[in-house]
Order: C-alpha cells, then sequence, then structure tokens
C-alpha cells in the first residue's frame, strides 16, 4: 500500500518456552484500538473473523480479507464457520446477519488447469431472506476452450446486473461508468 500512515501488523509463532505468540485474532483487536479508516486481514482463518466482522459492521468501510473456499457461496459457509470457532454461542442467524451487512463483494480468484490464476467472479453480497445470506453474481469467467500450448482461454464479462453498492461508491466519490455492468463480453 502506498497511503500515508499504514501500519502493518503480523503474527508470531510461540518461542521454545510457549510464550510471546501473537495471534491473528489479537492483531485485528489491536488494529481497532489504533481507530482505522480501513483493516486488511491478509487470510482469515479462524476466530478473528468475528473481530474483522464487527470492524466491518462499525464504521471500517473498505476493510478487506481473503478466505480459501471453493466459490463466493463457499466462503460465506466459511466464514460461518470460522466465527463460531470463536466458541462464543453466537446464534447462527446473528452470525449470517453480520456477514450480509459487513461484506459487500466477494471477488473469487481461482487456479485454472494451465496453473494460472484468474479473477471467476465477482459477486455482491445482497442481504438476507429467511436464514439464507442473498447474492447475485456481477461478472463471471466462463471457458471456452484450451489452446495447443495447454493455455485456458474464455471470457469475463458482465450478467447485466448493476451492484446495489454502486450507489454508495458513488455517495463516496468513486464513479462507475454504468456501462460497465451491461452484457458485453471480454475474451480473455
Amino acid at each position: 500500500l502506498r497511503q500515508r500512515h499504514v501500519v502493518r501488523l503480523e503474527t508470531r509463532p510461540p518461542n521454545i518456552e510457549g510464550q510471546g505468540a501473537v495471534r491473528q485474532r489479537d492483531l485485528v483487536i489491536n488494529a481497532l484500538r489504533m481507530r482505522p479508516d480501513r483493516i486488511i486481514v491478509g487470510e482469515g482463518r479462524g476466530q478473528e473473523a468475528l473481530d474483522m466482522l464487527q470492524a466491518m459492521n462499525t464504521g471500517h468501510d473498505g476493510s478487506m480479507t481473503t478466505i480459501h473456499a471453493n466459490s463466493a457461496r463457499d466462503s460465506l459457509y466459511r466464514l460461518d464457520t470460522m466465527v463460531a470457532m470463536a466458541n462464543l454461542n453466537i446464534p447462527e442467524r446473528a452470525i449470517r446477519h453480520q456477514v450480509a451487512s459487513a461484506i459487500n463483494l466477494i471477488i473469487q480468484v481461482s487456479r485454472l488447469p494451465d496453473g494460472s490464476r484468474r479473477v471467476t467472479g465477482i459477486s455482491e453480497v445482497t442481504g438476507m431472506e429467511g436464514e439464507v445470506i442473498t447474492m447475485q453474481d456481477i461478472f463471471l469467467f466462463e471457458r471456452t476452450g484450451v489452446t495447443d500450448e495447454g493455455k485456458v482461454t474464455g471470457r469475463f464479462y458482465a450478467t447485466g446486473i448493476r451492484p446495489k453498492c454502486s450507489e454508495r461508491m458513488a455517495s463516496s466519490g468513486e464513479q462507475l461508468p454504468m456501462t460497465m455492468f451491461e452484457e458485453v463480453e471480454t475474451v480473455v
């Protein structure tokens, strides 16, 4: 990051006596004490997911993290599971409500059979319906073939759905051309 006033925090394993460990959850909690505008967690893996969600729900717009999952939908399930790892007996519906409220966009990056990584989807979390977190795909990648050299080809396309969060972005000064959400394909 090239912004001013960036603080980087890193986890640390315990020493040989089992002392001095710095867990990711501790770092998220301490980052919140610094009153940041934004928090970026390198990889959400466990209990810190709850603290991250709470940060995202309390004025830390633009916060980001990565989660290993097979799809955008699976990332929401993994997030549910990681929050449950905090052992605070929070009802499942409350966890899902926190997730639906905190997360705006999920960007899915996949490793393709040729070994390359590519953005394969951008989905928006739109809220909840009953017990289910609702989402809609904004952009998708569709494989169309493989070259003679073994390189995966495909198209990245807009689904034609304009994300609800684009209005919030516009009110923050980020103007997106609405034509970018029209169903136009790009061959990659």
